[in-house]
């Protein structure tokens, strides 16, 4: 079959050439409209679920709320996991679902249970499911500040004009303002005006809550014309509500303005906003999954100015605080600047070793076709531009010209030695072309198979690791498989049109080449005279590399360089939204301080719309850096010096890698101490031994524990029997209460495309203990103090209750300073067996440790079952255990080199390294492939005679091959490893390095190791296979 595409390809040369521009034009078309991100497709499918239960304490979240949506959740088809968090009048439950579940119907599913649970739910709490989002989820942060502008009316501007407009952009899922002050009409009683005007809570709710109502009025028909009649009484006058009338007594109108305070008041806050040390509001802009984080920026951007022409003078919209698309940006970048470098440098190889630009030509132009070609199948696979798609390409770039190397060189061998024969050789041209193309077909196809089957196991990799590696080897296999089509079709064309005009045909060997020839021929004959030394030298350095590997550090994946600082500011719970945004403050003065740091936004506590139940004690600082001389590692270390003077714990990360943490943990540090239990102060205490014993651990930096701590409360306790004196049930006081004291919206007033609530409540001085023992309530035997039927008590309670499948619980969290991850959380894991918990407690190690381990768990276990899988397709095609063998003694041998490599430049043993080796293992078994089928094919068909002799032209006449194809492949891999931290190349440096080490040492042990071997071993699986080739002559060649 492949001899006939190839004959058939030089029989249609001008059809060939003309497909080839054709795919090249429509690449470069394609790739203008993939989308561009950062990374491939992270998501776990997730649906959160979140309840404003308002004025509810966090007991009562979690037995009213929580507790029924969990149990509705629980049992459903590809649930993993149930977490929920139940805070001051919040409830947000998260339903994980296996990486494979669909998310939509995963959100089918959840809204039907959802739809069963609501009969068990508060009358005025109701769960809504959040959007769906990206995991790279915050793609923007915009502050909005003013100089002129108040809080509130920079907030209806944020809400009414920003927001509407930012989420007409395509792409953008969620648009969450935090901030500003939120405008209310505030309707405040007073207790004792309304005892004396005899005017009961009732008759004001009723009064308000039909306020600035319109109404329909029918049609009537008059003049032979229909008008529609409207009934308006909608105002938006703050006057018009103070003069309500509430009631009439003798004969005299009360208005609301009588009885109650009637202005304008802020709703109840629970989050705060600063841009570098002012008052502002941020607006968090997420995107939908797979949205172009790049496009959706640039036409935000573009919006921006548009924007900034209808603000009021001195309101600010144009700051743009964290911009995710710079990453992605350089990132893209940097990988492409890595494409590029990569390309000269194997155009450089290669022209070194050949001498003349026709060569170099054809088998540079593989890259191109075949890398266009990819962005094709990118296209028809749905998938983006991201680091790790460039990625396979950069990786496989040197490798990609590989088939091309072996087919020009061999061609051009050929058509030198026809040149030579004169008239006695009668093929044509295009004859000798195929039958030199036809010959090493073989041994190449079968390097490409090997190289796609090592590959294949990706796909297996379930998790975080399966989705970001996955793309980059389906970029590596499809590149590889369209350089093997390229290889058989304009390959051979080229050749034919280029290769017979050369004058010097005859001539073979560059300088370097016979130079390398003369050092291989000694060193082969002094290596087969010492066949012992040769074998046991390699095996030791296996054997030592093995030992050298199992000391590596381990870590899952190499950390990310975003160019973006998130710093969390915790407090201690319970103190007041005031207090906490003073401190934030001061934190962004501090934070400014640091030479790197270009601006700082904060945001202190949660936004309505946020899908995470932070309390008002916790504060995040967005940090947008400038490049410097210092490391990133200095100057975090840095902005925690600056820190620790704040009376709070400090956690340091970046903003995805925080999202990556909480979605393979639930929580925002790598490694994650979970504590499960019953009882809240129990699991408090074991939280507070354990975080004791962590802390003599070395490594182990931002320890601390989560902030389940005890707040001030006041609560109110009917009293049964006193109640029953007067008339009352307990549940007519604590109703009472919840709209005297939490707050009850009775009415909206529209302002055109604004709403504002009309609220009823208490002042602030009303609602303190002594006061609230004093408010009088009605009853059927008259208005009472609450004193009189209910106990008003201070005492204190948790301030947020955390579940997770069904339990509640608590976390000891750590990062790491950078040092081994696996020493670290041996130590852990000692700890832990040391410790005896109270019977029902038990604890659960998570975070990216566990990821890792699982990933490596799978990745032996595929590599195994891989290395079996090439010892088949070896074996088929050589009939021999001892040929397939002594070709994959290549693996081991590229062992050495990588553990080397990895121990010199102390890079820790990750899934981006293993991935690494997953790779190399299929390009270090073509040096032997293409050595062994030389040998087979000069005693099948040029009549040579197994020895010595035959062995050393063999592997002097691929000498040539194997070195341009390993150090294509090789050295093409360098650019990615200069500057191994810059965006985009955090976690191909590992990749590339492990393959470098490995090829180095595959290469130069190969080049003794394999003739000496076959000397030795080969004789009878030759002879074997001769006798089988000589009954049936295949039409290809070894």
């Amino acid at each position: 079959m492949f001899a006939a595409i190839v004959r058939g390809s030089l029989a249609n040369r001008l059809f060939i050439m003309a497909a080839a521009l054709a795919v090249m034009v429509y690449g470069l078309f394609t790739l203008n409209k993939l989308p561009i991100d950062v990374f491939p497709d992270l998501n776990r499918p997730t649906v959160t679920l979140i309840a404003e239960a308002h004025g509810l304490a966090p007991e009562e979240v979690e037995s009213l709320v929580a507790f029924p949506i969990e149990t509705a959740m629980n049992g459903m088809a590809g649930v993993l996991r149930v977490r929920s968090v139940s805070g001051v009048g919040l409830s947000i439950v998260y339903v994980e679902f296996g990486w494979s579940t669909d998310i939509y119907r995963a959100r089918q599913q959840v809204a039907e249970r959802l739809q069963l649970v609501r009969e068990q739910l508060p009358t005025d709490v109701a769960a809504q499911m959040g959007p769906i989002s990206s995991v790279m989820g915050e793609i923007m942060l915009i502050a909005m500040s003013s100089e002129t502008a108040d809080a509130m009316t920079l907030r209806e501007l944020a809400d009414f004009t920003v927001r509407p407009q930012l989420l007409t952009v395509s792409g953008v899922s969620q648009v969450i303002p935090i901030g500003g002050e939120v405008r209310q009409y505030r309707v405040i009683p007073d207790p004792d005006l309304m005892v004396t005007l005899d005017v009961s809570l009732k008759d004001i709710e009723s009064t308000i809550s039909h306020f600035g109502t319109s109404t329909g009025g029918g049609f009537v028909n008059l003049q032979e014309r229909e008008y529609l009649i409207r009934n308006i009484g909608r105002t938006t006058q703050i006057e018009n509500l103070q003069n309500l009338v509430v009631a009439h007594r003798d004969s005299q109108v009360v208005t609301l303005e009588q009885v109650a305070d009637v202005g304008f008041a802020p709703r109840p806050k629970r989050g705060e906003a600063g841009f570098n040390g002012r008052p502002a509001v941020i607006l968090s802009i997420q995107k939908q999954p797979n949205a172009d984080t790049v496009e959706i920026t640039e036409e935000i951007e573009d919006m921006l100015p548009r924007l900034q022409e209808v603000m009021p003078e001195g309101v600010n919209v144009t700051d743009v605080q964290f911009r995710q698309a710079t990453f992605i940006e350089t990132s893209i970048s940097n990988v492409k600047k890595v494409l590029v470098e990569a390309l000269i440098v194997v155009a450089i190889v290669l022209f070194v070793f050949l001498l003349n630009w026709q060569t170099t030509a054809i088998s540079i132009l593989a890259i191109p076709v075949s890398v266009l070609t990819t962005i094709i199948v990118f296209q028809l696979m749905g998938l983006s531009i991201n680091t790790m798609t460039l990625g396979g390409l950069a990786i496989a770039i040197g490798v990609i010209v590989d088939d091309a190397v072996v087919d020009v060189e061999n061609i051009y061998r050929r058509l030198g030695l026809h040149r030579a024969a004169g008239g006695s050789d009668q093929r044509s041209t295009e004859d000798v072309v195929a039958d030199a193309s036809i010959e090493v077909r073989s041994g190449i196809l079968y390097a490409t198979a090997i190289i796609v089957l090592v590959f294949i196991h990706l796909f297996a990799l379930s998790g975080i690791e399966g989705r970001l590696f996955a793309p980059l080897g389906i970029a590596f296999i499809i590149s590889i498989l369209a350089s093997l089509l390229v290889s058989m079709t304009v390959t051979p064309v080229l050749s034919y049109w280029l290769i017979p005009r050369m004058k010097n045909l005859a001539e073979q060997d560059s300088p370097l080449v016979r130079f390398l020839k003369r050092l291989q021929r000694r060193g082969l004959e002094w290596c087969f005279d010492r066949p012992i030394f040769v074998v046991g030298l390699p095996a030791v350095a296996i054997i030592v590399a093995i030992w050298a590997g199992l000391l590596l550090p381990r870590a899952f994946l190499p950390p990310f360089n975003e160019g973006t600082v998130l710093v969390s500011v915790i407090l201690q719970p319970g103190v007041s939204l005031e207090e906490s945004n003073r401190i934030g403050r001061i934190a962004e003065e501090l934070v400014a301080k640091v030479p790197e740091v270009a601006s700082v936004g904060r945001r202190t506590g949660r936004a309505e719309l946020d899908e995470h139940a932070e309390g008002v004690h916790y504060s995040e600082l967005d940090i947008d850096l400038l490049g410097s001389q210092r490391s990133r590692e200095e100057v975090l270390a840095d902005v925690r010096s600056k820190l620790s003077v704040l009376p709070a714990s400090i956690l340091v990360g970046q903003p995805i890698s925080h999202r990556l943490d909480h979605m393979l943990s639930g929580v925002r540090a790598q490694i994650a101490l979970k504590i499960y239990g019953d009882d809240h102060d129990t699991l408090r205490s074991l939280a507070a031994r354990m975080e004791d014993r962590l802390a003599v651990i070395p490594g182990m930096v931002d320890l601390q524990t989560e902030k389940q701590v005890l707040i001030p409360q006041i609560q109110v306790r009917p009293d049964y029997d006193r109640a029953q004196r007067y008339g009352l049930n307990p549940s007519q006081v604590t109703e009472t209460l919840e709209r005297m004291s939490n707050g009850q919206v009775v009415s909206q007033i529209i302002d055109q495309s604004k709403r504002f609530d009309v609220v009823l409540r208490l002042a602030d001085d009303d609602r303190r203990t002594q006061a609230l023992g004093n408010m009088l309530i009605d009853s059927p035997a008259g208005r009472v103090p609450l004193r009189a039927v209910a106990d008003v008590i201070e005492t204190d309670g948790p301030n947020q209750i955390l579940r997770e499948d069904t339990r509640r619980r608590i976390a000891v969290l750590a990062n790491t300073d950078g040092s081994d991850m696996a020493k670290i959380i041996e130590a852990v894991r000692t700890v832990l067996d040391e410790t005896d918990l109270p019977q029902g407690y038990f604890t659960r190690l998570e975070g990216q440790f566990q990821a890792q381990e699982q990933a490596s768990q799978r990745i032996a276990l595929l590599s195994l079952v891989s290395l079996c899988l090439i010892f088949i397709v070896l074996y088929a095609r050589y009939r021999s255990a001892v040929l397939a063998l002594i070709i994959m003694g290549n693996v081991p041998l590229a062992l050495i080199g990588s553990v080397a490599i990895l121990w010199f430049t102390g890079t820790a043993l990750s899934v981006a390294s293993a991935i690494g080796f997953i790779t190399l293992t299929g390009i270090a078994t073509r040096n032997g492939i293409l050595k062994i089928s030389h040998y087979i094919n000069l005693v099948l068909f040029e009549g040579e005679r197994f020895g010595r002799k035959m062995i050393m032209r063999g592997t002097l006449e691929r000498l040539r091959p194997v070195l341009m194809t390993a150090l294509s492949a090789g050295i093409a891999l360098v650019p990615l490893m200069i500057g191994a931290d810059e965006p985009g190349k955090e976690i191909l440096s590992p990749v590339a390095l492990t393959i470098l080490g490995g090829l180095i040492t595959a290469t130069l042990l190969d080049a003794f190791l394999t003739p000496v071997l076959f000397l030795f071993l080969g004789r009878k699986p030759l002879e074997r296979l001769t006798a089988i080739e000589g009954r049936a002559v295949e039409a290809e060649a070894f």
